[in-house]
């Protein structure tokens, strides 16, 4: 959802600030309205039977917003998970092409060295956004054509031309892992349901009267900005690549840095850290 993305580029403090606040208005403003229009003594007839659906209601959304919450997390723990193992997965591909004989070694480590680079460089703001970097596509595919152009005329070279077959394809599916999960893993449908049962939670302290005012508002306050504090971890991390809180691309730079013992300091050409994140 376009909106939601919206909000994760804004600033972490902002989007706390502008959702608890969003949240406490509505719910404080429609108390305030109804203890204006039917006043104290009168809603508080409701509280009894009010009282025994609300804590039903709230049950219900407690169980909701839980299982989203942890759903959601358990996404974003994954995805880190498949970005650690690409990594991985290129750092061994990268040694794994010093024991090829040349060219065939270089013409594997030239192109994987290329890969790491435009997905540092290119495909995490890509991510950023819910898309795939078209340079990063380009530069695995040559990783691919690489590895299929091997000839292994000897047993110890097929043992390695297998390897480099089965690290490919951990690279590849831990790519598309992460690429699925930048744009989200929540439907919109489950966010409408999530927002509109938020409304409904805080609507109800609405019909409630109690003879302090003061009292009844800090209670309702305070119920808005737990609701809202409770939804949040769900709203910014669906997406893993955008806002404050993102999954790093430092595996990457760790990974090319893990050259055999001989060649450690120096690596492949072409390679440059990337520059630190803001």
């Amino acid at each position: 959802m376009d909106l939601l993305r919206v909000l994760n580029f804004m600033p972490l403090w902002l989007v706390v600030l502008g959702v608890v606040a969003t949240f406490q208005v509505y719910s404080v403003g429609l108390m305030l309205l109804c203890r204006r229009k039917w006043g104290p003594d009168q809603l508080r007839l409701n509280n009894e039977v009010a009282g025994f659906k609300f804590s039903v209601i709230g049950v219900l959304y407690a169980v909701l917003l839980g299982f989203v919450v942890i759903a959601v997390w358990e996404d974003f723990r994954n995805t880190e998970a498949a970005v650690r193992n690409e990594a991985k997965a290129i750092a061994n591909l990268t040694q794994l092409s010093y024991a090829l004989p040349e060219p065939a070694g270089s013409g594997i480590r030239a192109p994987v060295v290329a890969y790491a680079d435009e997905v540092r460089r290119s495909e995490w703001p890509a991510m950023a956004r819910g898309l795939p970097s078209d340079p990063a596509s380009h530069a695995i595919a040559h990783v691919t054509e690489a590895i299929l152009d091997l000839q292994a005329d000897q047993l110890r070279d097929l043992a390695l031309y297998q390897q480099a077959l089965r690290l490919l394809g951990v690279i590849e599916d831990n790519r598309n892992e992460r690429l699925d999960s930048a744009d989200g893993s929540v439907p919109p449908i489950l966010w409408l349901v999530l927002v509109g049962g938020a409304m409904i939670v805080l609507g109800y302290p609405a019909f409630f009267g109690t003879s302090n005012l003061i009292a009844q508002t800090l209670m309702t306050a305070a119920l808005a900005a737990l609701v809202a504090l409770a939804l949040l971890p769900a709203l910014i991390l669906d997406y893993p690549f955008t806002g404050d809180v993102t999954i790093s691309s430092a595996p990457f730079d760790q990974a090319m840095q893990q050259m055999p013992p001989h060649l450690k300091g120096h690596p492949p050409p072409g390679f440059e850290p990337a520059p630190p994140r803001p």
